[in-house]
């Protein structure tokens, strides 16, 4: 055998170790195995030997991850999810398939340029099996580190290194209030007219990056939100600015398809951007799905170049 494909250790090693990464537990990672707790040790004796690093700090009380154990269940991670789903993935193929690809993306993107991408796609490549997964921009980063997803509609502040990106939308953030809200009458608002108003925001954790910019717009109004609640998707917050628990920001071409119950307001002076990209792996294949999605991607009429 080529000396390139020569390991001291199998794929099972790989296994057990991730369900012990998993759990931090011999005794619950051997069940969920079906093995033996005494073989998984010696198991994972032999990766470490094999690695010649050791990936577990053991005592009586806990098992931790050393640093070398968190990098590979890190980089192990992606090619264990790529093998689960490669049968299903080959079986589209032989029954006349091309495929799958895995989208995330978030509220904004199915209210805006999504709809029309996928249009232009499926018209090219109808045997392509799409999976769409809504999902805030922190999921989808997590997503797309550990192989998950291909490629994702999402906030772009906080991307790691190793991914490309698109730009889809760049647009100011206006308000969403009841049509009986005492502000209704007005053509354009601004934030300090809000500074009593309630608000319905999103957490944090979900998109650090736009949280923040609303926050900055705030500041830069002289004035402190009142955050009522935070809640995710999106369409909860609009259901709960029609419920009159307060008010929510949103960008122009997300507003058009709101309910009646609500209007939607400009505002001028200091506001929050709403940015939206496509992101997806430096590394992909010539001919695979993503390839074909991001050739569907350039030549939708409605993606700004």
């Amino acid at each position: 055998m080529p000396r390139e494909y020569q390991f001291n250790f199998e794929l099972r090693h790989l296994i057990y170790f991730r369900e012990v990464a998993r759990t931090l537990h011999f005794r619950r990672a051997a069940e969920a195995l079906g093995v033996a707790q005494p073989a998984l040790s010696r198991q994972i004796a032999q990766l470490e030997a094999a690695l010649g690093s050791p990936l577990f700090l053991r005592s009586q009380r806990r098992v931790e991850l050393t640093a070398a154990g968190a990098a590979l269940r890190d980089r192990i991670e992606p090619w264990l999810v790529q093998l689960q789903r490669l049968p299903a993935e080959l079986q589209s193929i032989t029954a006349g398939g091309a495929g799958t690809l895995r989208v995330g993306f978030t509220g904004l993107a199915m209210a805006t340029v999504l709809p029309r991408i996928l249009r232009e796609f499926q018209r090219r490549d109808a045997h392509v099996r799409v999976e769409l997964n809504e999902s805030p921009t922190a999921v989808q980063v997590a997503a797309l580190r550990a192989g998950e997803i291909d490629c994702g509609f999402l906030h772009p502040d906080a991307l790691p290194v190793g991914f490309q990106t698109r730009p889809l939308l760049r647009e100011r953030n206006g308000i969403v209030l009841p049509s009986d809200h005492p502000l209704a009458n007005k053509s354009t608002l601004r934030l300090r007219q809000l500074a009593k108003v309630p608000f319905v925001l999103f957490p944090r954790i979900h998109n650090a990056g736009f949280y923040d910019r609303i926050l900055a717009a705030f500041t830069a109004a002289g004035i402190t939100p009142h955050i009522a609640e935070e809640v995710w998707p999106r369409a909860n917050a609009v259901g709960l600015v029609r419920a009159g628990i307060g008010v929510t920001l949103m960008c122009p071409s997300e507003a058009r398809q709101l309910p009646s119950e609500v209007i939607f307001r400009p505002l001028t002076g200091p506001a929050p951007e709403s940015r939206l990209v496509l992101a997806w792996p430096e590394k992909r294949q010539a001919a695979s799905p993503l390839h074909r999605f991001l050739a569907a991607v350039e030549s939708t009429p409605s993606a700004p170049r």
